[in-house]
This record gives C-alpha cells, structure tokens and sequence, in this order.
C-alpha cells in the first residue's frame, strides 16, 4: 500500500494506493466535540441526507441513480471516539476498468450532491423527509434490548461513570428526538458543514493526480478548521471499593460487562505492551479468560476483552447463566490478579505477538479496515505499520507485567435473565 496525506486547509486527503481491490472506496468523516444532547440529532441528520437531495428528490431517485452507477453503495455511521463524535458518509463504485469511461467522477458528483447540496427549501429540511428519518431513528432507540450484549455494555458504562463521554449512548435518546424541527436539523448541517474537522480517505488503484483532481473538483468546504479538543478522555480514579449493580431482562442468559480503568500508562505502553496483555487475557482464542472460564470451568458462552485507548478503558464481556455469576466474577478477578503476579509465560507473550502479525495482515483484505487502521495512526500518533511491528517484536515480560499492574476491575454489571428455558 503506499500512502500520502494531503492537508487542504479546509480538510485532509488520506490516499490510500492499492491493488488489491476493484473498487473505489470513499470515507467522508466529520469530527465535532461529543455533546450529549445532539447526539440524536446527529443521527437524524446523517439518515436524511441518504434520503433525498435538490436533484434527487426521494429515495427512490438515489437507489436508481446509484444502480446507474453500476451498483454503487452508500451507507452513514455515527460513533464516539473519545472526546469526539465523528460523522461519516461512506460510498464504494467499481473501477471506470469494469463499467465504463467517465463513472467514477460520475460518482463523485453523485456522492458530493448528497453531502453538499441537500433538499432544503427556505432554510430547513422538508417535514415529510424528517418524518421519515425521525421515525427511522425512534426504531433504533426502541430496539436499544434487542442486543442484550451492546445493552449491558451501555448500562455499565452509565453505571461506571454517567458524566463522561464514555457513558453516552451514540444511537441517541428518545426524550431528544421530538425536539428535533426542519429548522433546528438545517441549523445542525451548517454547523457540520462549516464548523466540523473533515477528514476524507480514498481506497483503491487510482492515480494519484487525477484522485486530488477529483477531490478538490466536488469536495468544497470553504473554512480552514482545527481540531477543538484532545480526543483522549480524562483518566478515571478507580473506586476504593469495587461497584456491582445490574438489571433483570426477559431473556434465558445473562450477560457481564465491566469496566477496567487503566491509569498512568504511557503512549508507549498504550500502543504496544497493553495490546499484548489484552491479548492475553481476553482479546482471544488462546487467551487467559477464553481457556480457563470458557473452556476449562464452562462458566459462560462467550467471553472477550477489548481495550479503548482514547478512553482508557479495558472492558470484559460474557454471556453467562445467572447462577454462575459469582463464580464467573471471582475467576476473572482471579486471572488478571495472576497476570499481575508475572503468572504468564514467554509462550503466551509469542501467541500474542502472532495474534497481532496476523491482524495486521488480515486488515488489507478489507477497504473499511484500511481506513480505520490510517485513522487510528492520524488521531493516536502511531508511527506506519512497518515501524510498529519492529517494536511490537520487542516488547518484553517486564514491560507488560508494569501495564497489568495499571489495570483496575472497577464496575460489574450483570443483565440478569429471568426466563427459564421452559417458558
């Protein structure tokens, strides 16, 4: 892959040159500082821009204009990162080498029409398309159960600290959604628009003049803007005594989330030893957690941790049958306590390594993946792959042993569900 940066004054161009793939993927994100009571209408605004435009007028004309570009696709996210929501508009069209002449910048004039020329009438959005989207988001916030996993999640982490970004649920909150008006979503868009940090990532083969052509011809945001903000969240003091709360849901299994603080570590140790040690205590197969709970004790069905640098967080999730919780929560303290005491061998710290080599070959297998790897170098200060991998070969024992000990179990929280298999 060979890669350049382009800093546009109003945005950054990330291109990413590979042969890999017959298609072109786009990534347009929008980075603004989280605020709680805006992130459902940031929802809503990313799902109507998808609905309509001034040239196409329902949703119908976009799913025919995209067929026409030789099934092009285009989807939206939001997510939290850290400090910061980011907003992102994603569109993916076969190479002009397998349609024709001239469809790729067909595309992107599709694509910016979308983003930069909505269907707005006297300085708002039209009612019946923000019905559409409204309604669209109240599915989503009535669902928020339907994964019992991502719930728990979402309880905990209100649980463990509900003043912080970390806590904030990025589908959003019903009591906001009807406050929401045509005037107050346009009001929103300009504010992304004008105000946003942007990022854009191009994946695929393309040439590199012609790709900035592209880009500088149909992307146009007029202000130069920084970042506001750090995007790495204030480190949170563990609690003296360890919280345990939770909630029942009519469900036949359970599921544990909880929440491990991780304070004092260095950017060294963030992206280097902390990777390997969640790796070996949860972040897979061959991992602490998976042999010793899952495998060897049976005390649940699936068992994972996962780490969130900007938040400084290493988070545990289990589905489990609820009489086995206690047994489940002393068997997890018991294996990080362990870690902390040196309990794990070179092997483990080899399996690991592998673990990670592999990751990092697999992520050139998908577009997506490409672009959050460069993302992640961009917001974290990660220096290129080929850089990181030397240094991962040497990180030692010693060096992960001193993160375990920065790691705090803090909250647990325990979904419990009631209904009997028989019911």
């Amino acid at each position: 892959m060979d890669y350049i940066r382009k800093d546009l004054g109003s945005f950054n161009l990330h291109m990413i040159k590979t042969e890999k793939f017959k298609t072109i993927t786009v990534k347009v994100l929008f980075h603004t500082p989280i605020i709680k009571e805006e992130i459902t209408k940031r929802n809503v605004l990313a799902d109507i821009l998808l609905q309509s435009s001034k040239k196409y007028k329902t949703k119908r004309d976009l799913v025919i204009a995209a067929e026409d570009l030789y099934a092009a696709s285009i989807s939206n996210s939001n997510r939290r990162l850290g400090n910061y929501i980011l907003t992102s508009f994603n569109f993916q069209v076969l190479m002009d080498k397998y349609t024709e002449e001239g469809n790729l910048e067909k595309a992107f004039s599709f694509f910016s029409e979308i983003l930069l020329n909505p269907d707005i009438s006297d300085n708002k959005f039209k009612k019946e398309k923000l019905d559409i989207s409204k309604n669209n988001a109240l599915m989503i916030l009535n669902s928020i159960k339907e994964s019992s996993s991502s719930y728990s999640m979402i309880k905990m982490l209100e649980a463990y600290d509900s003043n912080s970004p970390v806590s904030y649920r990025s589908i959003g909150y019903l009591e906001d959604l009807d406050m929401i008006t045509e005037s107050s979503l346009y009001d929103a868009y300009q504010k992304m628009i004008n105000n946003d940090y942007v990022d854009i990532f191009v994946v695929g083969n393309f040439d590199n003049k012609e790709m900035l052509s592209l880009i500088k011809k149909y992307f146009k945001f007029k202000r130069i803007k920084k970042r506001k903000a750090s995007y790495s969240l204030k480190e949170h003091i563990p609690r003296k005594k360890r919280l345990f709360t939770g909630e029942e849901i009519n469900n036949t299994q359970s599921k544990l989330a909880i929440a491990c603080p991780m304070n004092k570590l260095t950017e060294y140790e963030k992206n280097y030893p902390l990777v390997l040690a969640n790796l070996i205590f949860g972040g897979g197969v061959e991992s602490k957690l998976f042999k010793n709970v899952r495998e060897e004790n049976s005390l649940c069905y699936t068992i994972r941790s996962s780490i969130n640098k900007l938040d400084n967080l290493l988070l545990i999730g289990a589905g489990i049958d609820r009489d086995n919780y206690a047994k489940t929560v002393n068997l997890i303290t018991r294996n990080l306590n362990d870690l902390k005491k040196g309990k794990f061998t070179d092997r483990d710290i080899e399996v690991a390594k592998e673990f990670y080599y592999t990751s990092i070959e697999e992520l050139e297998e998908d577009e997506y993946r490409i672009i959050n790897e460069f993302l992640n170098e961009e917001l974290l200060g990660l220096p290129p792959i080929v850089e990181r991998l030397k240094k991962m070969n040497k990180v030692t024992k010693k060096e992960i042993l001193k993160v375990y000990k920065k790691i705090t179990m803090d909250t647990v929280f325990l979904l419990e569900g009631v209904k009997n298999e028989e019911d």
